[in-house]
């Protein structure tokens, strides 16, 4: 059996915080999708998601130093859960996506970051 852990997803970049790890960048940051339905009475319902994303500059990845908050993009990558005890004591989940492929996308064009 064939195990698959794959994510495909469009939406706009929150907040970023860019770091360098040695040689290679490493950027973690948001990115908001969302989807519209009505809701049983008919009303117009759009709910957002937030989605953290850790991105690392490779063969795949080249336009980090580009990336900016409010730029659309188009990223694939993994899920990755984690589990951590907080410095209260409470032990915390947290999900992340790590992005593999990623592309900044203007209205106009389509900027691929990699190669």
């Amino acid at each position: 059996m064939e195990q698959i852990n794959r994510i495909e997803l469009r939406g706009l970049v929150g907040s970023v915080k860019l770091q360098e790890v040695g040689e290679k960048k490493v950027a973690r940051f948001t990115v908001a999708t969302a989807m519209a339905y009505n809701d049983r009475n008919g009303a117009a319902v759009i709910e957002t998601q937030w989605h953290n994303v850790n991105a690392w500059e490779g063969k795949r990845i080249e336009c980090l130093g580009k990336l900016k908050k409010g730029d659309k993009v188009w990223l694939f990558g993994r899920i990755r859960y984690n589990k951590f005890t907080g410095a209260d004591g409470q032990e915390h989940n947290s999900t992340e996506i790590i992005a593999n492929r990623l592309t900044i996308i203007d209205d106009d064009d389509v900027f691929p970051c990699e190669m």
